[in-house]
């Protein structure tokens, strides 16, 4: 078959019972096989001709394989990350902690010290650094595998000179006064089933934590007041349900709490600043 639209719409078929986005993700698989840009792709797909790589994608996704890990990357805010195995897929959601830093910092242009815990492919710093062109920040995580993906996507990105990885555990090694904190931490239940897309390729120590989803908190939040710069804040992701639970562990630690939502309404970012 060498007509692009009818490929598409053959492989959006076969996909219909693995993923919720079918007809995306084979024109992701689709303009990843050509080399171009998915826009691209969908202006004028009668100018391709469909590539030999793109029966074998469409396989690997039948296998629930994520798509990020298929291309190799994952846009995210105004930024695109590399990304791969061992490290968290960003996701939309966490989008929201984007919005609630910014709408935190004042001045933009001003120097602001940033430190995202758990920082993944660099997800959260990166893309706050592109938008606070005179800030600079570290990023922790445990995995070798995910600050190695980081320290690529500095590189890429232009940022290698403002964002510095390291290995911790959590705040654990970290010292020092962060005028803003980031922190997406496992917040799912041990006993929790996830779809195989994750549960089968993305990183358990990225996504459970304990029999209620709380147990990095437990060790996170009571860690803040050492490294929070005063007038600072700390915006943690948590899951939709968490709110006062993550709330109150917050509070216990001194911390006042503000809480934003994204964008299908539910629960998502805690703001904390000093009491």
């Amino acid at each position: 078959m060498t007509d692009v639209s009818s490929a598409l719409r053959e492989a959006a078929q076969r996909l219909e019972g693995v993923s919720d986005t079918p007809r995306l993700d084979a024109e992701l698989l689709m303009a990843h096989a050509l080399g171009v840009e998915r826009q691209a792709l969908l202006l004028d797909p009668a100018r391709f001709t469909v590539p030999g790589g793109f029966g074998a994608l469409i396989e690997r996704r039948i296998g629930h394989e994520p798509v990020a890990y298929i291309v190799g990357y994952r846009d995210f805010w105004t930024i695109r990350l590399k990304v791969g195995p061992g490290a968290l897929i960003p996701r939309p959601d966490s989008e929201t902690l984007i919005e609630a830093a910014l709408s935190w910092i004042a001045d933009k242009e001003a120097p602001c010290r940033l430190l995202d815990l758990g920082t993944g492919p660099g997800t959260l710093l990166l893309s706050l650094l592109s938008e606070l062109p005179e800030a600079a920040g570290l990023g922790v995580d445990a995995s070798q595998a995910a600050l190695a993906l980081a320290g690529e996507n500095a590189e890429a990105l232009g940022m290698a000179d403002r964002a510095v990885f390291r290995e911790s555990d959590w705040a654990a090694e970290v010292a020092g006064d962060f005028d803003l904190i980031l922190c997406n931490p496992p917040y799912i239940a041990n006993s929790e089933e996830l779809m195989p897309d994750v549960a089968d390729h993305e990183p358990p120590g990225a996504l459970f934590a304990g029999a209620d989803g709380l147990d990095d908190y437990r060790r996170i939040i009571p860690d803040l007041p050492r490294i929070l710069a005063p007038g600072g804040v700390a915006v943690l992701e948590i899951g939709h349900t968490q709110h006062i639970l993550v709330r109150k562990l917050a509070e216990a630690a001194g911390f006042s709490v503000a809480c934003r939502q994204d964008l299908g309404g539910r629960d998502r970012a805690l703001l904390l600043t000093r009491a």
